[in-house]
């Protein structure tokens, strides 16, 4: 457990302070984090058939624990959605804490480049993947905010985005993409989607 810890630290801030090329990020997890796990995983196996008739429920555990693991790096598509979820309940706070500095107009866009993008500082932890940016658009008619924070950046497929809404217009916009595609995008609770942006 200590040790994806240690990895996971070790992607985000590699992550936030390098953009890794994208042909890296594949054979980082392919190769890496496909052997690292299934090492650990054979050693398990070994263990659990060496101690078989003196066995302990922890062996077993541990076995069965490093066997998920490797399951779920090979079939990243179940492991994504388990850690955005885990992403979504764990940072949830401090996401509302950047909302309301947006609706208090504590943080606003501040780059130069873009009138929505606001660069957030870094602090651990990072609340939006790839250089913990958020896009901000603040409607002065409406007096409605709309916050994003990327879930993927997705630089040449789609982007996901955890979005923060009280404007009735995106709320209907993003409920209509909820209707034509709700396996990519959902209401997570009041005010928050989860939405797929092509």
């Amino acid at each position: 457990m200590i040790i994806i810890a240690v990895l996971w630290i070790f992607l985000k801030i590699f992550e936030y302070y390098l953009v890794m090329p994208l042909f890296l990020i594949p054979a980082f997890w392919l190769f890496g984090f496909f052997v690292l796990f299934l090492i650990i995983f054979i050693y398990q196996i070994i263990r659990l058939i060496v101690e078989r008739k003196n066995l302990k429920k922890i062996r077993i555990i541990k076995t069965l624990f490093w066997g998920l693991v490797f399951y779920f790096t090979v079939n990243f598509k179940h492991g994504a959605r388990i850690i955005e979820k885990a992403d979504w309940h764990i940072l949830y706070r401090k996401r509302m804490e950047i909302v309301e500095q947006v609706k208090n107009k504590e943080l606003n866009p501040n780059v130069d480049w873009n009138d929505y993008l606001c660069e957030l500082p870094f602090e651990f932890p990072i609340v939006s993947k790839d250089g913990n940016d958020v896009i901000i658009r603040i409607n002065d008619r409406t007096q409605t905010t709309t916050v994003e924070f990327f879930v993927n950046r997705g630089m040449l497929s789609s982007s996901t985005c955890f979005i923060y809404t009280n404007d009735d217009e995106n709320i209907r916009k993003y409920n209509s993409l909820i209707r034509k595609d709700s396996k990519s995008n959902w209401k997570i609770k009041e005010n928050w989607y989860r939405i797929r942006k092509d």
